[in-house]
């Protein structure tokens, strides 16, 4: 089954952020995607993207970032390719949602949104790839009644 990628890259610059909020949400519904999953894939890709910006970038000027977004049968999926310093992903900790602070709630949202999340180093080269997977609800086939 032919499963569609898409990419784009872009300069790490907040001014950028509606650009990659706009093209995950254009290609969920180029394909059709469910209302409410656009929105959580939409979501979490500005929390990716501005994490990316202020922590991952902020000592590396003219950086870039790839997001990419798979459309699997069972699945979707983000990547997002940064060129930042080692990021260790378990190592932010586990927070309640009443114990969020304002600038807490990125990985939160990710893992609460999200049904697999990681983030291991670029092979080749510095950086990071962080990578979610929301996995698809199988329709239901409607019964008759009677």
């Amino acid at each position: 089954m032919d499963c569609p990628a898409f990419t784009l890259t872009l300069p790490s610059e907040p001014r950028m952020l509606s650009v990659a909020r706009t093209f995950v949400e254009a290609v969920c519904q180029a394909h059709r995607l469910e209302r409410s999953l656009t929105h959580s894939l939409v979501l979490v890709t500005g929390e990716a993207f501005t994490n990316i910006v202020r922590h991952a970038h902020r000592d590396v000027p003219q950086a870039q970032m790839e997001i990419g977004v798979q459309i699997l049968p069972d699945a979707i999926a983000l990547t997002f390719q940064d060129e930042g310093a080692p990021f260790d992903l378990a190592a932010v900790p586990e927070l309640a949602p009443g114990e969020l602070r304002i600038g807490g709630r990125g990985v939160y949202l990710m893992r609460t949104l999200m049904d697999e999340l990681s983030c291991a180093p670029r092979t080749g080269q510095a950086g990071n790839t962080l990578r979610m997977v929301k996995r698809l609800q199988p329709v239901q086939p409607i019964q008759a009644a009677g």
